[in-house]
C-alpha cells in the first residue's frame, strides 16, 4: 500500500474497513474479462467533498483539468452516451492520439465509463469505470474514488507488464485529481467549479 491507496483484490479484502469499498466494485466495476486480457481496480481517498470531485470527473469534455499526459480535446456531439471525443497526449508516453467514446455519465449515481475505439497507442479494447463516493476523512467531507479498467495485453507483453503500465497512470491521474480537488476545497471555490473551469 503506498499512501491512502492501492490496488485492490476484491476476494483478498477483509469486511474490517473495507465493506463499502467492496459493495461499491462489486456494484460498478464488474468487467468481463476475456483470455488475452487484464483488469485492475484501484482507489482514491481524496480530502475534497465529493460533489466538487465529481464535477471534475464528469467532464468527458475536459479530462486535461486533472489528467497531466492530455494536452488537448475535442468532442464530437453533445455529451450523451456515444459522444466520442479526440485526445492528444503529450511526449513522452508510448502514444500520440486516442479516440474515446462516452459509454456512461451518471450524475445521480457519480459513474463514468469511457471505452477506447482508436487512436495511435497500444492500448487495445481499453474499457475503464471511475466511481467517486463521499466518505469522511478526518472527519471533515472526503471522497472516495475507484477506478477499474479491462485492457488486451499486447503481443510482446505479459498481465503483469501490462496491469502495471496502466495502473501507473491512472495512479498519476488520481494523484493530480486529488491535487486539484484539494486545493479547490482548500480555497473553498465548491459552488462555481465548472464557471472557473470552463
Amino acid at each position: 500500500m503506498i499512501g491512502d491507496w492501492r490496488s485492490v483484490d476484491i476476494f483478498a479484502m477483509t469486511a474490517n474497513g473495507c465493506r463499502m469499498e467492496s459493495e461499491y466494485i462489486y456494484r460498478y466495476h464488474q468487467h468481463e474479462i476475456r483470455e488475452n486480457q487484464c483488469s485492475s481496480t484501484l482507489v482514491k481517498h481524496i480530502k475534497a467533498p465529493a460533489h466538487l470531485v465529481w464535477s471534475l470527473v464528469r467532464r468527458f469534455d475536459q479530462p486535461q483539468k486533472y489528467k497531466p499526459f492530455i494536452s488537448r480535446c475535442v468532442v464530437q456531439g453533445d455529451l450523451e452516451i456515444g459522444s466520442l471525443r479526440e485526445v492528444n497526449v503529450k511526449t513522452g508516453l508510448p502514444a500520440t492520439t486516442s479516440t474515446e467514446r462516452l459509454e456512461l455519465l451518471d450524475d445521480n449515481e457519480h459513474v463514468l465509463s469511457v471505452r477506447i475505439v482508436g487512436g495511435d497507442h497500444r492500448l487495445k479494447n481499453y474499457s475503464s469505470v471511475i466511481t467517486v463516493h463521499p466518505e469522511v476523512i478526518d472527519e471533515r467531507p472526503g471522497t472516495m474514488v475507484i477506478e477499474s479498467f479491462v485492457v488486451d495485453v499486447p503481443d510482446g507483453n505479459t498481465r503483469d507488464e501490462t496491469c502495471y503500465f496502466v495502473e501507473a497512470l491512472i495512479k498519476c491521474n488520481l494523484k493530480s485529481l486529488a491535487d486539484v480537488s484539494e486545493r479547490l476545497a482548500v480555497q473553498d471555490r465548491t459552488e462555481p467549479i465548472d464557471r472557473m473551469l470552463g
